[in-house]
């Protein structure tokens, strides 16, 4: 599969072009860049424009083969020369090395303008009111134009102003607004590149909600796999799902995660048709890593009791709410909810191995509340769970 480059890569890309039109007054309609990652990044420039004293242009964002939002966007750069010394003060006081900034005479200033979020809440890469360009974003840009000055021999101060026209409107698609980012995209990348399909920008997103919501406080947290989980919390409980982290089908590495952030406990809540996998230790509940869903309910049903005939029966079901609707029918949904929350709970502490406490609710869309370990609720009802 393809692979693509960053947001982080396209802005230091059109951020070089534009100081190599500034300072050598040639224009240039392609220009390449060495990636963190190894790789280089030849870019073909867009919609250039001079000024008097600046250049912009833009980069087209290509995630190759990675269902990515922000495909097709235009990342531009516009660099500006700058005489004023209140921005120079500005650069050298607020020195960040992790950031890109540098105490030198040779100085770049990197800011966000329209479609690029900024940041609102703590525990982000960058802190609160900067534009959210990240660390390794600000290194590539202040790397690619300081290679440009120090060719022309510019001892001076460059101004880049990254935007992203439409980039609020794609924002409205990514997690940007429950991360407290606001008014646009991120302009990201640790590589430079993008992986097709990465199940890591999956992950790096759940541990930074996590880590976000530990730093503002939080000691439990809920975790559903998706949208159900959270409107069921939301509707059944009154609670706030924007308290919640939706993991999608990455159960296990939830947990560690959580347990790594130093929370106490946590509840995960969710539909019969991803957690009864949980009953069986699968902690990744992708269909494409595993799918015995009925197979797991007929062994639950068989430990409840019920008969051969209607075991069988289950196994025929497609849909586990069918297959709960046959467990109901013999009357023994209470044994049956028993061996399956016993069965979650004992999978659910393996994985958290004494780190974190763990707690469970499954329900179903057509019959609410199916089953939840002791403490479940509690959580929900914002109540202090017991010490275990």
């Amino acid at each position: 599969m393809r692979e693509g480059f960053t947001t982080g890569s396209c802005a230091a890309a059109a951020a070089k072009a534009a100081a190599y039109m500034l300072l050598s007054g040639r224009e240039k309609k392609n220009i390449s860049i060495l990636t963190p990652g190894g790789r280089t990044f030849e870019a073909e420039l867009l919609d250039i424009r001079r000024e008097k004293n600046s250049v912009s242009c833009a980069v087209r964002k290509d995630g190759g083969d990675d269902p990515d939002v922000t495909t097709g966007a235009m990342i531009y750069a516009k660099v500006s020369i700058s005489e004023d010394e209140t921005e120079r003060n500005m650069t050298v006081k607020n020195v960040r090395p992790e950031a890109g900034i540098m105490p030198q005479k040779k100085a770049v200033l990197i800011e966000g303008g329209e479609g690029v979020g900024r940041v609102t809440m703590p525990g982000l890469d960058q802190p609160v009111g900067n534009a959210a360009i990240n660390s390794v974003p600000r290194r590539m840009i202040t790397k690619e134009v300081t290679e440009v000055m120090k060719l022309y021999d510019f001892e001076g101060l460059l101004s880049v102003l990254i935007y992203v026209p439409g980039g609020e409107e794609i924002a409205k698609k990514t997690f940007n607004q429950r991360l407290g980012i606001e008014g646009g995209i991120s302009i990201l990348g640790t590589s430079g590149i993008v992986e097709p399909m990465s199940e890591k920008a999956i992950t790096d997103t759940i541990r930074l909600e996590l880590g976000q919501k530990r730093e503002l406080g939080a000691e439990n947290i809920v975790i559903t796999p998706g949208n159900y989980g959270a409107d069921f919390i939301r509707d059944t409980y009154g609670f706030d799902i924007d308290l919640a982290v939706k993991c999608s089908n990455h159960i296990g590495e939830t947990i560690d995660m959580a347990a790594d952030c130093g929370y106490k406990n946590m509840l995960l809540c969710g539909h019969i048709g991803k957690l009864i996998k949980v009953a069986g230790g699968i902690m990744n509940t992708h269909s494409r890593v595993a799918d015995c869903r009925m197979e797991l309910m007929a062994v639950i049903a068989f430990e409840a009791g019920i008969d051969a005939e209607q075991v069988s029966a289950i196994l025929k079901c497609v849909s586990t709410d069918a297959a709960y609707a046959i467990v109901r029918n013999t009357g023994k949904e209470s044994l049956f909810a028993d061996r399956m929350m016993q069965r979650i709970e004992r999978h659910l502490s393996q994985r958290a191995a004494g780190r974190i406490k763990t707690e469970c609710m499954v329900f179903s869309n057509v019959y609410g509340i199916i089953g939840m370990t002791e403490g479940a609720e509690r959580m929900l009802k914002k109540e202090e769970p017991e010490e275990s």
